[in-house]
């Protein structure tokens, strides 16, 4: 039989090049906070370190709005509507999704680390690519580093603080972000902390995941350019990318604390405002919608280069499919078999089942890394918080029908 020609793909072997500035890689360790808390001695990895960091947080943003109430009356005064301790918004927002934007960084950083020496390790990249590689890597960390975005979020984590004193979501209910005096309804003491402090921390942390998103996602544009060794016909159906969308999973956590806050406020509105469920549904699926796109929006800047992967191996195998079928029907159909060689069981056979295989691969490849586990964990990390919201919504009798409901009885 001729020989056929071959589809235009390298099969690429693991020669572990290695490479120290992806084994430095880091979205968080960088940036002029960083480095402040490098010259404090406070950026240890170690899970103690980690846990003091988020203590320290919680204990500047919200044990002081709770002994500035206690100070004022307002922690658990019942002549009011929202008294500090009966505020959902903000001890949600404070115990737990300030903290978990501390605790998730390196737990994060480490895993998108590990993703991104796999573009080495695999062999996706070569030897003689590896500097374009290592040039993406230096630009994004390059502008990590830079002190105008931590800056500009600094700005805008405290200017509407300085051009609105508070944040109040509930309008017309009495609560403890102000204290009556004869000249009218003022600001308290814990009302300023959280209009100056407690607020503006929590914007700029939250900002700063904004920023590392986008720079994570920046990387994943700027490498999709460099020379990858994709193959159409790799299991994972992305070409060999697909490990992709298991960083984009690792930021469930980041997800889980914007749906605890959106849960807060939406508590707040149910308890407080009168607000019903329904009313509420659209914000909450808006938020979980938003949430997923958000995460999922970095993978689709690889589609440029995967459909163009996926078009050009359709036509590679469909060549390798035309020459291999035209010499198998010209000797098993046109022809006569070898003298000795049974058409039963033959090579050529298995052969033509092995090609019409990795053809079915080329055609069912993903032009986008995203994997149903990925949209089914970001999706349950949005909504989780949103459970608490729907029992409190809920008459305990009609609770308790659904919950049997669903256990069939």
């Amino acid at each position: 039989m001729a020989s056929l020609p071959k589809p235009h793909t390298d099969v690429v072997e693991m020669d572990g090049l290695g490479s120290s500035v992806a084994e430095n890689f880091s979205l968080v360790r960088g940036g002029p906070l960083y480095w402040l808390q490098v010259r404090l001695g406070a950026v240890q990895e170690e899970r103690l370190w980690v846990a003091l960091r988020a203590l320290i947080v919680v204990l500047v943003c919200w044990l002081p709005l709770l002994i500035l109430s206690l100070t004022q009356g307002l922690a658990y005064d019942h002549q009011l509507q929202i008294p500090f301790l009966h505020d959902y918004a903000v001890n949600v927002r404070f115990l737990i999704s300030l903290p978990i934007f501390v605790l998730a960084e390196f737990g994060i950083d480490r895993r998108l680390r590990q993703l991104v020496v796999h573009f080495v390790d695999s062999g996706l990249v070569k030897q003689a690519d590896l500097p374009s590689f290592e040039a993406v890597l230096e630009k994004i960390t390059w502008l990590r580093d830079r002190i105008l975005p931590e800056l500009a979020m600094f700005v805008l984590a405290f200017f509407p603080s300085l051009v609105r004193e508070t944040e109040v979501s509930m309008v017309g209910v009495s609560n403890w972000h102000f204290v009556a005096t004869a000249s009218g309804a003022t600001l308290s003491l814990a009302g300023h902390w959280f209009a100056g402090i407690s607020i503006p921390i929590f914007r700029f942390l939250m900002f700063r995941w904004l920023w590392r998103i986008f720079l994570w996602s920046l990387f994943l544009w700027r490498v999709s350019r460099v020379n990858l060794q994709l193959v159409p016909t790799h299991p994972d159906q992305s070409a060999g990318l697909g490990f992709l969308s298991e960083g984009q999973r690792r930021l469930a956590p980041i997800v889980f604390a914007g749906g605890a806050v959106i849960a807060g406020q939406a508590a707040n509105a149910i308890r407080y405002e009168g607000a019903t469920l329904g009313g509420l549904k659209s914000v909450m699926i808006g938020y979980g919608v938003l949430a997923i796109l958000t995460l999922v929006a970095p993978l689709l800047l690889l589609f440029p280069r995967l459909i163009k992967v996926k078009r050009q191996g359709i036509l590679d195998y469909g060549a390798v499919g035309n020459a291999y079928t035209q010499s198998f029907a010209n000797k098993w159909v046109h022809g006569e078999p070898p003298q000795g060689e049974s058409l039963l069981g033959t090579a050529d056979i298995r052969s033509l089942a092995d090609l019409n295989n990795s053809f079915a691969i080329v055609r069912e490849m993903r032009p986008v890394p995203i994997n149903k586990n990925t949209i089914i964990a970001l999706a349950v990390a949005a909504a989780l918080p949103l459970v608490p919201v729907f029992m409190l919504a809920t008459p305990a009798d009609q609770l308790l029908k659904v919950i049997l409901k669903m256990l069939g009885v």
